[in-house]
């Protein structure tokens, strides 16, 4: 007897209620919030998403400006973005130097509008689960990473978090595989999971680490463990995982439909297909990108930033 064939989720589905949010949200400002997308390189998915961003803004109720430049000029251009009052949010299409010059200009967009969550006070705070920027007042939320929160979101759409457990456990007795480590999203996504309670298999091309919740509390930050090589393979972990998640960005990577075990939930967020045509035969849930949904994730966390600046200002003048 066969199995029935698993479905593919689209992300425009996922996509919708925070799109419906964000211009709820939007229409009750005063102004139109204006985001800039700084493109400094020729990667044509970044144009893509660029694309893609400034139509979801457009038909949301926000300004977009996409300004392309030499990548030499982009230092210069993050500086004026970060001094322009018409500027809400700030991104970056990166990589650009494919370097640790990347890493800087990252930090050199400016908290108060990086949209994307990248700077290190957002990670810092998401490495260590800190929800807010302000305590004890708590009043001014922490971003996080755009793309890393919205994989969050479609696992909470796809019934993988469990609501009836406590928050910040219920991802418990799940185990999640992630092929990809960068800082941008790989690392981040496998802190923000296993603060939630699973356990992490953090694949990178050299190795694999283990990510799980610490078991101090009191110090909020999760644990990890490099694995052995010899005795956790991939092929050794993959059967086991309950969500397999990819973001690899290569077409010639393709994770093996063999090793992915029937039922799982399967979800690839690069701009290459990192799986082949049968991953379905086995994957009750397949999710083939999840663009329009980070896309979304970051308009919220464009109006977090307008959030917490009207917070600011707030306090200043009581």
């Amino acid at each position: 007897m066969s199995r029935p064939a698993g479905r593919t989720i689209l992300a425009s589905t996922i996509a919708k209620p925070y799109q419906e949010e964000v211009t709820s949200a939007v229409q009750k400002l005063t102004f139109k919030p204006t985001l800039v997308g700084l493109l400094a390189n020729d990667d044509p998915a970044a144009k893509m998403y660029a694309n893609w961003t400034e139509k979801t803004c457009e038909s949301l109720g926000f300004n977009y400006r996409l300004i392309e430049m030499k990548k030499n000029d982009l230092e210069l251009s993050l500086i004026k973005a970060n001094k322009d009052d018409k500027v809400n949010g700030i991104m970056v299409y990166f990589p650009v130097f494919g370097d640790k010059q990347d890493q800087y200009l990252q930090q050199l967009i400016s908290p108060e509008k990086d949209v994307e969550g990248l700077n290190f006070l957002y990670y810092h705070n998401l490495y260590h689960n800190v929800r807010f920027l302000d305590p004890p007042h708590n009043q001014q939320k922490s971003l996080i990473p755009c793309t890393a929160l919205a994989m969050v979101k479609i696992l909470e759409y796809l019934g993988v978090y469990n609501n009836i457990l406590h928050y910040g456990n219920r991802l418990y007795g799940k185990k999640i595989m992630v092929v990809n480590r960068s800082e941008i999203v790989g690392r981040p996504l496998a802190a923000l999971l296993a603060n939630d309670g699973a356990t992490v298999y953090s694949v990178d091309i050299n190795d694999i680490q283990q990510f799980t919740r610490g078991d101090d509390l009191s110090e909020h930050r999760h644990l990890v463990k490099d694995l052995d090589k010899n005795e956790y393979t991939l092929e050794k972990l993959a059967p086991q995982c309950d969500v397999i998640i990819t973001g690899v960005p290569s077409d010639k990577y393709k994770f093996p439909t063999k090793l992915v075990r029937y039922g799982a939930i399967v979800i690839n967020f690069s701009s290459s297909k990192n799986f082949h045509d049968d991953i379905k035969e086995r994957a009750a849930l397949y999710v083939p990108s999840i663009g329009k949904v980070t896309i979304a994730i970051l308009l919220r966390n464009l109006l977090r930033l307008i959030d917490n600046k009207q917070i600011r200002e707030s306090n200043k003048s009581d």
